[in-house]
């Protein structure tokens, strides 16, 4: 028997390694605790000329909404929305320096939040070589490296969508049950004392009230 044509396994694991290696923004993501009567700022720099853009939701707390704020390194707010659930930001920074992003819950007196921020610098770079001089057509190969590759951004958008909606429905169920666990333990001391008050009530029906006689005085 003839040897079989040769295998495509390595340039298909070399496009996948591409795949997986390929350079992501330089950015940071995360959910924290933001309490009542309280602020919290983040510092981020930024060169001159380069896009960063800003994603944040309130997850559980309140009215599930929070100020947020964006400040350039000269001071100049370039962003400001005040009692927002969730709201997204883009801006090409225009001066080099540290970008502050701050969200405030100074206007709650008792409701602590939870925030979630995805916060992004720069453009995502191509994840082949010199894919935007080309001037030939992608291969099929690397187009379905491409294809694959905007479907796991699109998966990890969702997942994050996901995971952000279950956390915040979960938040609202564990509330929902303490109501109801408070309301169950309220219910239940009022039937005892209305079924104490009742007892009583009939017992006064069945005693019998002795006369009260007064002495006679010779």
């Amino acid at each position: 028997m003839g040897r079989g044509a040769p295998s495509s396994a390595p340039p298909v694991l070399l496009l996948l390694l591409l795949l997986l290696w390929a350079e992501r923004p330089r950015g940071a993501e995360l959910t924290f605790e933001l309490p009542d009567n309280a602020k919290q700022c983040f510092h981020e720099e930024v060169d001159q000329g380069v896009k960063f853009s800003l994603d944040y939701q309130v997850i559980t707390g309140g009215h599930y909404d929070v100020d947020c704020h964006v400040e350039d390194p000269l001071g100049n707010t370039i962003y400001r929305e005040t009692k927002k659930q969730y709201d997204s930001f883009t801006h090409r920074a225009e001066v080099k320096g540290v970008y502050q992003f701050c969200f405030s819950n100074e206007f709650s007196t008792f409701s602590h939040k939870t925030v979630y921020f995805d916060f992004q610098v720069g453009d995502e770079p191509p994840i082949l070589p010199d894919m935007g001089n080309r001037v030939t057509a992608l291969t099929q190969m690397e187009s379905a490296c491409v294809t694959i590759h905007e479907a796991l951004k699109t998966v990890i958008d969702s997942q994050t969508h996901y995971r952000l909606r279950e956390a915040q429905d979960r938040a609202r169920a564990e509330d929902l049950n303490s109501q109801v666990s408070y309301w169950s333990v309220s219910e239940t001391i009022a039937l005892f004392v209305v079924s104490f008050g009742q007892l009583l009530l009939l017992k006064s029906f069945f005693t019998e009230k002795r006369p009260m006689s007064r002495g006679v005085h010779s």
